[in-house]
């Protein structure tokens, strides 16, 4: 049996993190909404992604990998309860989920039996499943958000030739666009829209082992590096403030190293700043 060894000061701060978890727990606690559970398929809940529509209600893309309904599926809660529905038949991993100005929900995901990137959306008729890139292995770390006039912009990971790409949709119909082809990169790929519709990417660059941050203005695409501290980058997850400032969520370190790090970025007029928000020993006997 292997036994988790803390410091002194790890010991301390675990401890003070119970005493203020049970002082606030009568007044705010986590609630899990599992009685009953949202899908209770056997593998359903893979590939997640979860929005908000204007009433607050949760709705939730994800992947059932097993069984007859297997497939992109979609969850939507009504204020009363929970409502379950089959998007695609067996493909649907890498989902991300966003509304349009009318509540309708838009779905893009990767079909790992096809390789292709495709977008589902639901209006007054059903649901509609389009292609929207079908060249070599592509769809994978799919993130779509919509712009102010509801067109869809989604960053995704083109396997065959390790880029990074960058699909949108207006009356003309879909382009593609690839955002940064130097090396492997584009896996982990998180997308945001800033105040001007302006796409905003960070993704990981396996080649370098590098968190980087894509952005798009009237000049064309930017790519900066936002850290490149050891092998750092992966899992990212981007959101902008109020004054279009990008701030990211990332890892660093590998599970096969045991030591994995949850960090976080932020960018102001100064340039970019990193932080280490948990840094976690793992086991005895392990080196750091």
């Amino acid at each position: 049996m292997k036994f988790v060894r803390f410091s002194s000061i790890q010991f301390f701060i675990i401890s003070l993190v119970f005493v203020l978890i049970n002082h606030n727990f009568a007044e705010a606690q986590w609630c899990i909404d599992d009685d009953p559970p949202v899908d209770a398929s056997e593998e359903a809940g893979k590939f997640t992604s979860l929005a908000l529509d204007s009433s607050n209600n949760p709705h939730i893309s994800y992947y059932d990998g097993i069984g007859p309904d297997a497939g992109l599926k979609y969850a939507y809660h009504d204020g009363l309860r929970w409502h379950v529905e089959r998007v695609a038949i067996s493909a649907g991993q890498y989902t991300s989920l966003a509304f349009d100005n009318s509540n309708n929900p838009h779905i893009s995901y990767y079909d790992q039996y096809s390789q292709d990137l495709k977008y589902a959306y639901h209006d007054e008729a059903g649901w509609h499943i389009e292609t929207v890139d079908s060249e070599g292995s592509v769809g994978q770390y799919a993130s779509l958000a919509l712009d102010s006039s509801n067109n869809c912009h989604i960053s995704y990971y083109d396997q065959t030739n390790q880029d990074l790409k960058h699909a949108y949709h207006d009356e003309a119909g879909w382009h593609i666009e690839t955002v940064d082809s130097e090396g492997d990169v584009g896996q982990y790929a998180s997308l945001a829209l800033d105040s001007s519709n302006n796409c905003h990417i960070s993704y990981y660059d396996q080649t370098n082992q590098d968190l980087k941050h894509a952005y798009h203005d009237e000049a064309g695409w930017h790519i900066e590096t936002v850290d490149s501290e050891g092998d750092v980058g992966t899992d990212t997850s981007l959101a902008l403030d109020d004054s279009n400032n990008p701030h990211i969520s990332y890892c660093y370190g590998s599970v096969s190293n045991f030591n994995l790090r949850l960090k976080y970025a932020y960018h102001d007029e100064a340039g970019w700043h990193t932080e280490v928000v948990i840094a976690r020993v793992w086991w005895v006997g392990i080196p750091p």
